[in-house]
């Protein structure tokens, strides 16, 4: 099953790319609550090149890595990616009012879907406001 979620930000999509896919702003952005963090993030953006981030909740009772391998790249348009045995697709939408950020993933089936749903929507919304916040 996919699950897709977006968000409109209102900047210049060489600025949304280019937060989405640099280290230093991944780990102000890449989290879906206030008390989880992203704490080093690593970018090789190629296909064929590999990603990772380590997200953690705050109090340290849990972390783990969001690792993949990008797939397809298509710069300021369109990021593919494998993580484990599912993919992800991040398509850049340019538009008169910003740029459309639309993610589709293939759900995993340990949690819920809305709880998914609710969690990549919450950190393309963190993501958003970092981009926004930032001119």
């Amino acid at each position: 099953m996919k699950i897709t979620v977006e968000t409109l930000i209102k900047a210049p999509v060489g600025k949304v790319w280019s937060a989405y896919t640099t280290p230093a702003d991944i780990t102000q952005w890449n989290a879906a609550s206030d008390d989880w963090h992203t704490t080093t993030s690593t970018v090789d953006l190629r296909v064929g090149g590999s990603f990772s981030s380590r997200m953690e909740a705050k109090d340290g009772s849990f972390g783990f890595d969001f690792a993949g391998t990008y797939t397809k790249i298509v710069p300021n348009e369109l990021i593919e990616y494998a993580f484990g045995d599912r993919v992800c697709t991040v398509a850049f939408m340019a538009g008169n009012n910003g740029v459309t950020v639309r993610v589709t993933f293939d759900a995993e089936t340990e949690n819920p879907v809305e709880q998914q749903r609710e969690g990549w929507q919450a950190i393309l919304h963190n993501f958003a406001k970092h981009v926004e916040a930032h001119p």
